[in-house]
């Protein structure tokens, strides 16, 4: 019986049957009936079982075909690892807290599991086609319906597969039950990772981790549809599409039908004819549509250059009046291309724009359970934090979401392979100068894998570049096959690693990744020039830990380990065997350069200043250095699991000091201070001039004494850095501000620093990999005897649509600068209420200052909880207000 439809790649011809069609039904049974015009996709999400093989001791053919009896099944939905499934069910208790992980019985993913699920298909349409998806199995899987063996393991293998089976002659029109046989990845597969941002997931992330699905067509069925666009660059009025669709005649008999084409108000049709059984891959281009010719185009823009505008496309293939295949599409008019600086550094443009890519690392969550709002949430703080970029090292993402989301809100994507597969350590197998792809068997998959990904993420605006290395460049042999692929099927940019490297394939990456990953002072990304510093493009760097919030620590370290430090905090930090594993850097730092804290609550504010200052300062060097920078992408934006590095917001979706930090330096307009050479900086990153604009400068001592108070008047053009003051020399610790207005007085930004005429020094000659150790500390020990502040604090409340917009209002009364000031919104209960959106946080307040900070709060927040708002800080008694 003809019914096996594997996919493969081959040299000239690509075989894909993969039919993204228009609607879902999220039931038990599912009636084909419901679907006459047979152009369906219909989601198999819910009503999924699973159980250890070991415990049901039944075959495939048994599963499949018996009577189901779940009783001692766990209730499962797909996408979803084993360890999705158990932790859904409430199997583990408290997993995340203090070194509890530790004690999962790994043993019992050694053994193969099983996820059965009934799929009743009563009234088919007797000339339908019914294919059956699997968009990810990891790593091993044998997949039965109906008691036949479809595909077994030996061929079914590899987390970033795509699968696609026509069932149309197995499917019953009464009862039909599909089991799934999982294996975990062994020591030498390929499998996805989170190399040494996180603890390892007990399971190896095992499971159906990406959605399945039946496709339902006619005679003619649609795949694959792409929409490639160009834009004229030079004046961005008109772009052309070109659309590539795939269409596979299922029937014995030619087709002689027509594809239609919308896209908003501009409709198309162009015939096609098919032979019995054939493919086509077509391609329509604006010379046979002129349709395709868009005059005017809503272009897609990364956040803070413009608008992301997106577009739909219908198509369908109607064939004797009646639609037998479809697909829709969401996709955007931009134009994307990568460029060479003048000293050799890779950049890129959007829309003919040179872009500075700012952005940070995103993970999913360590057992793939992220959620839609959950998503949601983190690209708004992407956008929030005044970023424009995410960096997947490993194509996550168990679905379309998070590639969506950064559509929607305007984030450029960077999409590739992980390091997880360059090293012996992470791999578990021997890895050699282009690390573990050697054989032509691992290269075919590898191949595949990146061919499945392309056509699952192409349609997407904001993906602008394809990483097929992360630490090493793929073998040559393999690199030639990546570049055929990619310029085959998308044509996108193309980056053969994230690390500075020669390949004799694609010459000079034109990228580094040359850390630092441990804490660094801020002075760092002024005045390296060799390793990590402002130039160029630093695909994955930070200044190592960013400390949660205590809300979220007493989540995750038990009340008896709070303090002192101890090694349960250093169990969450990262799982290197190597490095990361303790706060040792940072907090020798720290007691150095602001005094050895005595308690959790100071340390707290003070690791809080550490992060801040470290990580502004990162991308503001970035910022002042254009154009000889051209990207930085912070390592990393979230965490896995509760961990104390490498996170903007904390796994429990809390924003740390470092959050604010990153929005504070990522202003589109802004004045910054280099730690390099004493000078303030105007940065315009937006596309229109800066006319009439007006910084104005104050100088405190420590004593809150002015020092300096000065104003200047300027302009600046469109993607430019440039010095508009140069200081005197500092020779007291200080406090500079800055603050950015109009011609009118409006005001633009503010800034704001805490200096000292100690500088930190480094000890050059002992830099490695992971960080460049510090050998003098500036001292900041008279921030410990600030004369005490006290703030005037009331608020405003405004109901306006889904939101409450809170207005902090703040006056500063004395001759005393109030530093540091700390805002957060609470249930009564003590509970931080999140997402909450505050125009900034942890800022100072200047003597007589009068300040209005608004948070904006999605009501879904809320729950209907009352909410309390507090003011803490360093130098001030905390204050809190019953928000009614």
């Amino acid at each position: 019986m003809g019914i096996i439809i594997a996919l493969i790649y081959q040299e000239n011809m690509t075989v894909r049957f993969i039919y993204l069609l228009i609607s879902a039904l999220l039931m038990t049974s599912v009636s084909l009936a419901q679907h006459p015009d047979l152009t369906s996709k219909i989601l198999l999400k819910d009503n999924w079982f699973v159980q250890e093989s070991a415990i049901i001791n039944k075959s495939g053919h048994e599963l499949s075909t018996d009577e189901l009896n779940t009783a001692n099944w766990y209730k499962a939905i797909v996408p979803s690892t084993i360890m999705g499934v158990l932790t859904r069910n409430g199997e583990y208790k408290d997993l995340f807290v203090g070194e509890n992980y530790k004690k999962i019985d790994k043993a019992k993913f050694d053994g193969s599991w099983w996820y059965v699920r009934e799929i009743n298909t009563p009234g088919l349409v007797k000339s339908g086609n019914v294919i059956l998806h699997f968009e990810g199995l990891n790593y091993y899987a044998n997949i039965w319906l109906n008691g036949k063996l479809i595909a077994s393991r030996d061929s079914i293998y590899g987390p970033y597969r795509r699968y696609a089976f026509d069932i149309t002659r197995l499917i019953s029109k009464k009862r039909n039950v599909l089991a799934v046989e999982v294996f975990r990845a062994q020591p030498g597969d390929f499998n996805l990772g989170f190399v040494d941002w996180n603890i390892k997931p007990a399971d190896e992330n095992m499971g159906i981790w990406r959605e399945v699905y039946l496709g339902i067509s006619g005679d003619v069925g649609i795949n694959n549809t792409y929409v490639q666009t160009k834009v004229n660059n030079k004046t961005l009025n008109e772009a052309t599409l070109t659309i590539k669709t795939d269409l596979k005649n299922y029937s014995s008999k030619t087709a002689d039908g027509i594809l239609k084409g919308k896209i908003g108000t501009i409709e198309f049709s162009y015939p096609v004819i098919i032979k019995p059984g054939e493919i086509i891959n077509l391609s329509i281009t604006s010379k046979q549509i002129p349709a395709l010719n868009i005059k005017n185009p809503r272009l897609w823009w990364c956040n803070n250059l413009g608008s992301p505008e997106l577009y739909q496309l219908n198509l369908s293939y109607e064939l004797r009046k009646q639609i037998t295949g479809s697909e829709k599409i969401t996709f955007g008019i931009r134009d994307i291309e990568s460029y060479t600086n003048e000293a050799g550094h890779t950049g890129y443009k959007l829309n003919g724009k040179e872009v500075l890519i700012k952005g940070a690392g995103w993970t999913d969550d360590i057992f793939l359970r992220d959620s839609l709002q959950n998503l949601e949430i983190q690209v708004q703080y992407v956008k929030h934090m005044n970023l424009n970029t995410l960096r997947f090292e490993s194509i996550w993402g168990t679905n379309h979401d998070i590639y969506d989301l950064c559509d929607k809100y305007g984030i450029l994507t960077m999409v590739g392979w992980s390091c997880q597969w360059e090293w012996e350590e992470y791999l578990g197998k021997s890895c050699d100068d282009f690390g573990g792809i050697q054989t032509e068997k691992e290269m075919a998959l590898a191949t595949n894998s990146l061919h499945d990904q392309i056509l699952w993420l192409r349609n997407h605006p904001g993906l602008f570049v394809w990483m097929v290395g992360s630490d090493k460049l793929p073998k040559p042999e393999l690199e030639l096959k990546y570049q055929e692929l990619i310029k085959k099927l998308d044509n996108r940019s193309y980056l053969a690693a994230a690390s500075m490297r020669i390949s004799e394939v694609s010459g000079s990456t034109g990228v580094k990744m040359n850390g630092p990953y441990e804490y660094v002072t801020p002075n760092y990304w002024y005045i390296d020039s060799i390793h990590g510093g402002a130039f160029g493009f630093n695909t994955e760097t930070g200044p190592g830990p960013q400390v949660p919030v205590l809300e979220s620590l007493k989540k995750m370290i038990p009340s008896d380990k709070l303090w002192p430090l101890n090694d349960t905090w250093n169990y969450h930090c990262t799982k290197s065997k190597e490095e990361f594993n303790t706060m040792d850097v940072f907090n020798n730092v720290l007691d150095n350069r602001y005094g050895k804290p005595t308690n959790l609550d100071e340390y707290l504010i003070k690791s809080n200043a550490q992060s801040y200052e470290s990580l502004k300062a990162m991308f503001e060097a970035f910022r002042v250095n254009i154009p000889n920078t051209t990207g930085i992408i912070q390592w990393m934006l979230n965490s896995a699991w509760p961990s104390l590095y490498w996170q903007l917001f904390d796994y429990y979706l809390k924003p740390t000091a470092a959050y604010y930090a990153a929005r504070k330096a990522n202003q589109p307009i802004q004045l910054i201070y280099n730690y390099g050479n004493n000078a303030i900086y105007a940065v315009n990153e937006t596309q229109d001039e800066g006319q009439n604009l007006k910084a104005s400068l104050k100088i405190l001592n420590i004593n809150s004494k002015e020092l300096v108070n000065n104003e200047l008047n300027f302009n600046i053009a469109p993607n430019t850095s440039k010095k508009i003051i140069q200081l005197d020399s500092i020779n007291e610790s200080v406090f500079l501000d800055l603050k950015l207005s109009n011609i009118k007085g409006d005001p633009i930004a503010d800034n704001f620093y805490w200096l000292s005429d100690d500088k930190d020094e480094f000890a050059w000659d002992k830099t490695y990999w992971a960080y460049t150790p510090l050998k003098a500390y500036t001292d900041f020990s008279g921030l410990n005897s600030m004369h005490p502040a006290e703030v005037l604090f009331s608020y405003d409340l405004k109901d306006i649509g889904d939101d409450l917009i809170v207005k902090a209002h703040l006056k500063n009364p004395a001759q005393k600068i109030a530093f540091f000031l700390t805002l957060k919104i609470t249930d009564k209960q003590g509970n931080l209420i999140y997402p909450l959106f505050w125009e900034d946080n942890y800022f100072s307040l200047l003597p007589e200052e009068k300040r209005d900070v608004t948070c904006s709060i999605p009501k879904r927040a809320l729950n209907g909880n009352k909410i309390e708002i507090t003011l803490s800080g360093w130098n001030i008694n905390q204050q809190k207000l019953l928000i009614e």
